[in-house]
């Protein structure tokens, strides 16, 4: 196995903390442990939580709460990982052999596309239309499977356009795994994060050959938990579960306790309404920055997440234009490269206010410059 870099998360672990102004990040800002646990007695199980090795699936009332979110999943459809980045990993490798071909809708986050193809298959894909806010091109899906397709992969809510699926759509995408015995793989772990406050439709329970991965990293504001899961039926996860010994072979006990008390239905209640009231605050304010720079930026409004896919009008490389900011600005986020789509900026604005604008500011200040010169030019 051969893998080719992760160009997005090659960046953003080497500058994420080291910039003044992150808005690379897809999720809200962190929720902190004393936010989490108000209980006294919660707070002594934590202290008293021994620092050896976990169970290595994930407890069996952390699956249960996981389970209780999926209507007919019991403990057995769940494998707990390390955040939703083993779970894909440990399904790519798990189902992909040499010469199997996949499907991946596009844009999307691209660790699955560097997986799938180290592991030997051939990724096709199929796109999301901006002139159509995003929605599916499912033509183009039943022209690239084949009797080979071994996997489809979405991801909804998306990463990086913050689309959503219709139902409709949804059940074209199932009808079209079922017509040639491919798995699907759906990546959620953005569900529960969406503007308008109705939660995203799952794929569970839609067919026998689903497999979901979530997590609590973006619509719960705990990636430092690293907390994800695999949802399908109990032998898959099972085999996951062997192929995971191989790697991280369990969650943390800190982390499966924290899990635990985040997905407790009352604080995951609140969890998720602070997520929607961060994006709901927050979007407006990129939309009145995108506003202050009359035609240079168009953005289809995303539904759910804490992130803005720009598109611009300016003669740079997306690429060179992300390593301006960060070098004259301090300032980090996604280039449209890293989805193979130039001209393309990826902003989050899961972080406060005030600092959303400060970097946005600077964004600007960058922009103008260029501008300038390209005009003298």
């Amino acid at each position: 196995m051969k893998l080719e870099q992760f160009q997005m998360e090659r960046m953003q672990s080497t500058w994420e903390n080291l910039v003044k102004y992150n808005l690379s990040e897809s999720g809200v800002h962190p929720v902190k442990i004393g936010e989490l646990i108000t209980e006294i007695t919660d707070r002594e199980k934590l202290l008293d939580v021994e620092l050896g090795y976990g169970q290595g699936n994930g407890t069996p009332e952390l699956r249960s709460l996981i389970a209780s979110m999926y209507p007919g999943a019991t403990e057995s459809n769940i494998l707990v990982t390390t955040g939703t980045s083993e779970a894909n990993f440990l399904l790519s490798w798990l189902l992909t052999e040499p010469g199997d071909e996949a499907v991946m809708m596009t844009p999307n986050y691209m660790q699955l596309w560097g997986l799938l193809r180290g592991f030997g298959a051939e990724v096709k894909t199929f796109n999301l239309v901006e002139e159509l806010n995003w929605a599916p091109d499912l033509d183009q899906l039943e022209t690239v499977l084949s009797p080979k397709t071994r996997l489809i992969a979405i991801c909804n809510p998306n990463n990086p356009t913050g689309a959503v699926l219709t139902e409709s759509e949804m059940s074209r995408i199932v009808a079209a795994a079922a017509r040639v015995g491919a798995w699907i793989l759906a990546d959620e772990v953005y569900r529960g994060a969406e503007l308008d406050g109705v939660t995203t439709p799952s794929f569970w329970g839609r067919y026998d050959k689903l497999i979901v991965t979530s997590g609590l990293s973006k619509a719960y504001g705990l990636p430092g938990l690293r907390i994800g899961w695999i949802v399908s039926t109990p032998e898959l996860a099972a085999t996951a579960w062997a192929y995971h010994d191989y790697t991280t072979i369990g969650p943390s006990s800190a982390s499966d306790l924290l899990g635990r008390v985040a997905l407790l239905p009352e604080n995951r209640e609140k969890l998720i309404a602070r997520t929607r009231k961060i994006i709901n605050d927050n979007y407006p304010v990129i939309v009145d920055w995108i506003g202050r720079h009359g035609n240079l930026f168009a953005v289809v409004d995303p539904k759910a997440g804490a992130i803005a896919y720009l598109r611009y009008h300016l003669d740079m490389n997306s690429l060179k234009l992300v390593d301006k900011l960060r070098e004259e600005k301090s300032v980090l986020i996604v280039p449209g490269d890293h989805f193979f789509m130039d001209h393309y900026l990826r902003i989050g604005f899961g972080s406060n206010p005030d600092y959303l604008r400060e970097g946005l500011a600077l964004i600007s200040d960058c922009i103008s410059g260029l501008r300038s010169a390209q005009a003298v030019v």
